[in-house]
This record gives structure tokens, sequence and C-alpha cells, in this order.
């Protein structure tokens, strides 16, 4: 291209600076320990922006309440006798929307092996139903 080249600026998109953010005072303990654990990773990547930290707190509420879910089932058994027999509890219902939640915002935060974009061991592999001995 002729002419004279742009001078070109970066232009920061709201990451988060310095140190990692710590958890909110309000998260549970459960949620505190996800927080810990995934607002790192996104730091580290420069993905912690203050556009996904809502997103980064409801998926540590979600994955709280997987925990505390399983830990009420730990205790109280996975089925409970009702007068109409034994059932699941009902923190099985809420722990599976609980894991269909924290799924859905782990993908949308990049916090899934998919969405970090790691190869698997089959990926690259071109398998069109033919042995490849057959050809050999």
């Amino acid at each position: 291209m002729k002419g004279r080249k742009p001078n070109l600026t970066v232009i920061d998109g709201g990451t988060v600076r310095g140190k990692c953010p710590s958890a909110p005072a309000w998260l549970t303990s459960q949620a505190k320990a996800e927080w810990k654990r995934a607002a790192p990773q996104l730091h580290g990547r420069n993905l912690l922006t203050t556009d996904t930290m809502a997103t980064l707190e409801s998926y540590c509420v979600a994955v709280g309440m997987v925990r505390e879910a399983e830990e009420i089932m730990a205790r109280d058994g996975r089925l409970v006798e009702t007068e109409k027999g034994m059932s699941p509890h009902p923190a099985f219902k809420m722990q599976s929307a609980a894991m269909r939640e924290a799924r859905l915002l782990a993908a949308e935060l990049g916090l899934t092996p998919h969405r970090r974009g790691m190869k698997s061991k089959d990926e690259g592999k071109h398998d069109d139903g033919w042995e490849s001995d057959l050809l050999a």
C-alpha cells in the first residue's frame, strides 16, 4: 500500500491490571474456592475484564451451589422418604440445574478445554471410515 502508514495505538480493552482481584466477600466458601482457582487463570490470559467479572461471579456461585448440594446429599442421602415412597433428594434437582449453569458459564469464560483451544489426542486425524492398513 502506498503512502504513509497509519499510527496505530493499542486500546485498553478493560482488562484488570496488576494483581488478580480477590473474591467478593459475599460469596460462600465453596464459591470463593472456585474464584481462587478460576480467577488467576483468566487474569493470566488477560480475559478478566470489568465486563467478565459478573459472569465469573455467577460461575462461582453456580459451582458453589453444586458443592453445597453435594454436601447436603452426602449427609442426607440421595434418596429421601416421602409419603409416596422413596424419591430423589430435592437438592439433586438444584444441583443438576447449577451444574448446567456452571458448564455454560465456564464455556463462556473460556474455562473449558475446548474453549481454551486445547487439542485432543485424536484431533487432526482424518477418519473417513477406511482403515489405513488397507491402503498400504
